[in-house]
Formats: C-alpha cells, sequence, structure tokens
C-alpha cells in the first residue's frame, strides 16, 4: 500500500504540473485571440506531438516532454529594419540563423493577415498577452489558498532570529553526548546568555548594533567578538530589552557563508574555536488562518520565492556542491521536476508524523490530499516568479522587449522625433539560445541532484 500511495502521489503531482502548465498557455491563448493575433498552435510539452486536434485556426495537442508548452502566435518577430539590412550588408555579422527565424515567422503571415500579426500589437496588449501565463499561475495559487488557509491554516517563516533554546553552562561542543546532556554542576562555567537573562522565545532585533535579519547573522555577529562585551537588543512579549554579554571562545562547528556546517571529505562538521553566547536559534513564523489572511501569505510566499529566484547561482553552486559532495541539501532550495514528484510520494505514503511533542499522529487521506494541493499552489508560485526574469525565451524577457519598444516610442513622441519602429527581438536569439542552453544544464543539475541527494521531508 505504501507503494501504491507513492506512486499516487507522484502520479497526481504530475497531473497538478500538467494543468498549471497548460492553464499558463492559456493565460497567453486568450488574450492574444482577444486582441486578434491568430494563434497557429497550442502544446503542452516539446518534442513529438502524442496528440493534436485542430479547432478552428488552432491546433491543440500534447507533446512527449511534459516540462513546458507554448502558444505560436502569428508574426512574433517583425521584419528586418533598413538600418539593420545596411549594418548587416557592411558586416556580416547577421547570422543565418537569426534570419531563419524571422523568415520563418514572416512567412507564415498569409495575404490580408497583417493586422493579426503579434508584433503589431500596441506596446500594453503585447504586455498583456505575455503576462497572461504567469498571472494566471498566480491565481491557481490563490485559488489553492483561499480554499485551504480558512480549513488549514499556513505559516510561514519571516526574516529575525528567534531563541529557541538556552544553555544554562558552556561545555566544548565537540563532548560526549551523554555528558552535554547532564545537569549544569558548580564546576560548569555559565553560558553568556544565561548570565544575560536570554529567555526562549526572544527575538534578537540587532547585536553590536548590527541588525539581525536570520538565525546565521546571530552566529556571524558573535563568532568574532570572544571576550568581549556586546550589546544585544531583543523582542520579548512585544517589547524590546536591552542586555549585555560577553561571548566566550569555545570549540564550535565551522559554518560557511550562509551560516552552515562546513563538513570534511567524510562528512563531518569541520570545528573551530570562535565566540559562543550559549543559544540555539530559529525563523520566527507567521500564521495565516482566514480568508483575509490569503494576500499577505501570497504576497509573502512570492517574496520568498523571489529570493531563492534572486540568489539562484549561489544555490545551484550548493546544489553542485552536494551533488558530487558531503555537503546536504538546502531544504529550501531549488528542485526539479524528480524532487517534486518524489516528495510528493512521500507525502502520499506517510502514515504518521511527529505531533511536536514527542508523539505520533495518524495521517489520513484527507490530509495528504491538502499537501499535496497546497504543493501545487507553491509550484505555481514559483512559476509566477520564475517567468517574470526579463531574459528570453521566459515570458519576462517579451515583457521587457514590449516595454522597451513603449520607451523608445514614448521618447520620440515626447521629443518630436519619428517612430522608431518595432523592437527587433530576433536580434535576440543569439541570446535566447544561450539561456536556453542554461536552463537546460540547470534542469539535469537539479535531476541528477533529486537522484543521488534528493531533498528529505
Amino acid at each position: 500500500m505504501t507503494v501504491l500511495f507513492y506512486a499516487l502521489g507522484v502520479l497526481l503531482m504530475v497531473l497538478g504540473i500538467g494543468a498549471s502548465i497548460a492553464l499558463h498557455e492559456i493565460g497567453h491563448l486568450v488574450p492574444a485571440k482577444a486582441f486578434g493575433v491568430r494563434c497557429s498552435q497550442y502544446m503542452v510539452g516539446f518534442g513529438k506531438t502524442l496528440w493534436s486536434r485542430r479547432v478552428g485556426e488552432t491546433e491543440y495537442g500534447l507533446k512527449a516532454i511534459p516540462l513546458g508548452g507554448y502558444v505560436r502566435m502569428l508574426g512574433m518577430f517583425p521584419p528586418k529594419a533598413e538600418r539593420h539590412m545596411d549594418a548587416a550588408a557592411r558586416s556580416g555579422r547577421l547570422t543565418a540563423m537569426i534570419d531563419e527565424a524571422r523568415n520563418e515567422s514572416l512567412a507564415e503571415i498569409g495575404p490580408g493577415e497583417q493586422h493579426r500579426a503579434f508584433y503589431r500589437l500596441p506596446t500594453w496588449q503585447k504586455i498583456t498577452v505575455m503576462l497572461g501565463g504567469p498571472v494566471m499561475n498566480l491565481v491557481i495559487a490563490t485559488v489553492i489558498f483561499a480554499f485551504f488557509i480558512p480549513l488549514y491554516g499556513a505559516t510561514t517563516f519571516v526574516d529575525g532570529a528567534r531563541v529557541s533554546t538556552v544553555s544554562e553552562c558552556v561545555r566544548p561542543v565537540s563532548s560526549d553526548p551523554a555528558a552535554q546532556a547532564a545537569p549544569c554542576t558548580a564546576a560548569d562555567r555559565p553560558s553568556p546568555a544565561a548570565t544575560a537573562g536570554l529567555q526562549p522565545g526572544d527575538e534578537f532585533v540587532s547585536i553590536a548594533g548590527q541588525p539581525v535579519t536570520s538565525p546565521a547573522d546571530v552566529g556571524a555577529l558573535v563568532r568574532t567578538r570572544a571576550d568581549q562585551p556586546v550589546p544585544v537588543e531583543v523582542l520579548r512579549d512585544g517589547r524590546r530589552v536591552e542586555v549585555t554579554l560577553t561571548p566566550i571562545a569555545n570549540e564550535v562547528p565551522q559554518v560557511d557563508g550562509r551560516g552552515r556546517p562546513v563538513l570534511d571529505a567524510s562528512g563531518r562538521a569541520v570545528m573551530t574555536t570562535a565566540g559562543f553566547i550559549g543559544t540555539s536559534t530559529e525563523r520566527p513564523t507567521q500564521r495565516y488562518d482566514s480568508l483575509a489572511d490569503v494576500p499577505a501569505f501570497v504576497w509573502s510566499l512570492t517574496e520568498r520565492t523571489g529570493r531563492v529566484v534572486i540568489t539562484l547561482p549561489q544555490r545551484l553552486v550548493d546544489v553542485w556542491n552536494a551533488a558530487f559532495g558531503p555537503a546536504e541539501r538546502d531544504v529550501e532550495g531549488p528542485m526539479s521536476v524528480v524532487g517534486v514528484g518524489r516528495v510528493a510520494g512521500e507525502v502520499a505514503s506517510l502514515d504518521q508524523v511527529e505531533d511536536g511533542r514527542g508523539g505520533q499522529v495518524q495521517v489520513t487521506w484527507v490530509d495528504k490530499a491538502a499537501q499535496l494541493w497546497v504543493m501545487i499552489a507553491g509550484l505555481n508560485i514559483a512559476l509566477f516568479v520564475f517567468n517574470l526574469i526579463p531574459l528570453l525565451p521566459l515570458d519576462g524577457g517579451h515583457v521587457a522587449g514590449a516595454l522597451w519598444e513603449g520607451l523608445k516610442r514614448g521618447f520620440a513622441r515626447v521629443f518630436d522625433r519619428p517612430d522608431p519602429g518595432y523592437v527587433d527581438v530576433a536580434r535576440a536569439l543569439p541570446l535566447t539560445y544561450a539561456v536556453s542552453l542554461v536552463l537546460i544544464g540547470m534542469s539535469l543539475l537539479l535531476i541528477y541532484a533529486d537522484l543521488v541527494k534528493p531533498i528529505r521531508l
């Protein structure tokens, strides 16, 4: 039964991803048709066509590789401007690849169809068409959360660092576990945190005048201040409390720039001597329970996803180090569709989970279904944010091109200059192909990492 539920979870997630992609493309298709653009194809997937059917002027179908989709619109690339023709004739740098793509796009325009080409749309209509897909993903996520948050509630991490435990005394971190857990004695040295009166639940505001936005900041700010009095400000029961503590030198795990333990070749933590105050910290959380909380929750999740996307190069380096070394995967790091499917299978096959009090609670099929729906909603938030990256072939790249076109034309009108014409998106095709190769490489890396060192629940 466990294997059956695992397979069912994977299947449901695959269907959810496929439905999200299909609705994303509908978000492009509907406004394009509404603005009169001829759409010859609506496809979910890439590669070989598995099934298709023509309805009116549009062919609808499914393809073999379910990693995306597209809507084929008439005239995506404008004709080559005369100034570009002259430059190409002089320099010969206009590649055959660009000409071929442009000619293929323009060849589809039949007699009397020039007005139905995408490139002829006003700027605001181009932006509406290209934003339709990502906005559809945002709508999907919002609708799912609007249904489940009033029923189950939701919790997100917020910036900051909250004290989870306070050590009464100081012992080397590398000491025997039994000795570490033993009660403190008069011979033990009191921890700086206990001496200063820090309590579980306190939220760090600043350390040595520096703001604290994550648990990693706490370690970074006290490690270099051994035997130095340090002013600390915490938030306790809604009021600010100022204390002074003096970190002591102690053997602690060495950490990287993101506050994670550095591991040696055998996977053990590398130890070092640094300032120590005797607290363990965690990220504070925000609870959402009502329908009115949905916009704030969606914004919080979108913001967190945006931070992941902004730091994606560094996170991919972390994924590489985990896949080909002893480092562990970041539970908030990126995953491939393989990783998402694997997590979905684990969710569907769970029988019991910890209740937070040392016991176990039974997981019902309703709980499993709710968690899978929430995962699909989170995936749609990721699709929304990722597609806004202003690089072709992503939707954000087309939006950036339309905005640039509108800006140039607006500038020309203000200064009474000739119309600069359409922005030649075809000239960005080399960059588009380069970005596509990077995306393929990223996908392959994530798939490999999800196979050899997956993120565990």
